[in-house]
């Protein structure tokens, strides 16, 4: 039965966070500074069970989830991931099984993964330049062990591959356009993503998010584009086609053209907790309810209220007034 919000927004789309852990320390994600050697992570005993998840995959789908996108943390790094994507395969009305990666173990994991059922993945990859790239993933981690990971997620039939592009302005917005043209005539698609405020520990500002708009017209001087329509209602990017058949890259403008009217994504914590908002500051605890033997009646209960419930809107609201409040950081409640 679809499940509609009090904006009149369904639930399509699951975001699993699998694991809390990552091994790289992004500079606009998990800072050093905040996630070194001193930080705890979440015990194991404290991590959704795999069949924990699956119940819950199964309830959304139930109302109406098409998509579900298992991230982090890095969510490779979560041991047996492929038994998880496996079991959610199994799911009746579940259409797109995807998952987020920093593309580390992408190369090793790749054919294991398409094996087990996930039908995509997307990778982030901040710049081409060496030092760069390096700079903002803070532990030395290559350029090339990342494209590595993209060729052999393509080679296991993990495409199209999507390659995520935070944009921080003064950072990296000078590989806009490397970026851009290494991915044309690839079939992957790039996605330019405005630096978002999530969390409370990358030291956002707004002058240092450079618009979507200057980023489509920057690629536009050099690779003529026009816009293309979206693959679904409630799609994330903006999708731009280039006009030599090149391909497609996408923009998400989260903080200039906000699009919290079509926002269809609830949003599952490593721990159990449920999240109708990517800026949320608190989330209403699952894994309570599964550990003390909620039937699924009580369970959908649950889901049904919290999504009635729902009223987020921030990127809509965001002002001086919200971008300090103590938000969950990225890590936690996946991307």
């Amino acid at each position: 039965m679809a499940l509609l919000d009090t904006m009149g927004r369904p639930v399509r789309d699951l975001r699993i966070s699998v694991t809390d852990r990552c091994n790289f320390r992004c500079t606009y994600c998990m800072p050093k500074e905040i996630f070194n050697r001193d930080y705890e992570f979440l015990a194991r005993e404290l991590l959704l069970s795999f069949e924990e998840i699956e119940r819950i995959t199964r309830v959304f789908v139930g109302f109406g989830v098409e998509k579900v996108r298992l991230t982090g943390g890095e969510p490779l790094l979560r041991r047996g991931i492929e038994e998880l994507i496996a079991n959610l395969r199994t799911i009746d009305g579940l259409r797109d099984l995807t998952l987020t990666t920093n593309g580390s173990l992408l190369s090793r994991k790749a054919e294991d993964l398409a094996a087990a059922g996930l039908d995509r993945v997307t990778v982030s990859l901040d710049s081409l330049d060496e030092a760069t790239f390096q700079a903002m993933n803070d532990v030395g981690f290559t350029v090339a062990e990342v494209l590595g990971g993209i060729d052999a997620a393509a080679a296991a039939g993990l495409d199209p591959v999507k390659i995520n592009m935070v944009v921080k302005r003064g950072v990296n917005d000078d590989s806009i356009l490397p970026i851009a043209e290494y991915f044309r005539h690839t079939g992957h698609i790039v996605r330019f993503i405005e630096f978002m405020d999530v969390g409370a520990t990358n030291g956002w500002r707004l002058d240092d998010v450079v618009p979507a708009g200057d980023v489509v017209k920057m690629v536009n001087e050099v690779w003529p584009v026009e816009p293309a329509d979206a693959n679904y209602e409630g799609e994330v990017a903006q999708r731009w086609r280039y006009v030599d058949g090149a391909g497609e890259f996408g923009v998400i403008t989260s903080v200039t053209q906000p699009f919290c009217g079509s926002c269809s994504r609830a949003r599952l914590s490593a721990e159990g907790k449920l999240f109708t908002c990517l800026f949320a500051t608190a989330g209403t605890d699952l894994r309570a309810s599964l550990r003390s033997g909620a039937s699924d009646a009580e369970l959908e209960a649950l889901l049904r209220g919290v999504w009635e419930a729902r009223t987020d809107r921030y990127s809509e609201v965001r002002s001086e007034a919200t971008v300090d409040l103590p938000k969950v950081e990225m890590s936690y409640i996946g991307g």
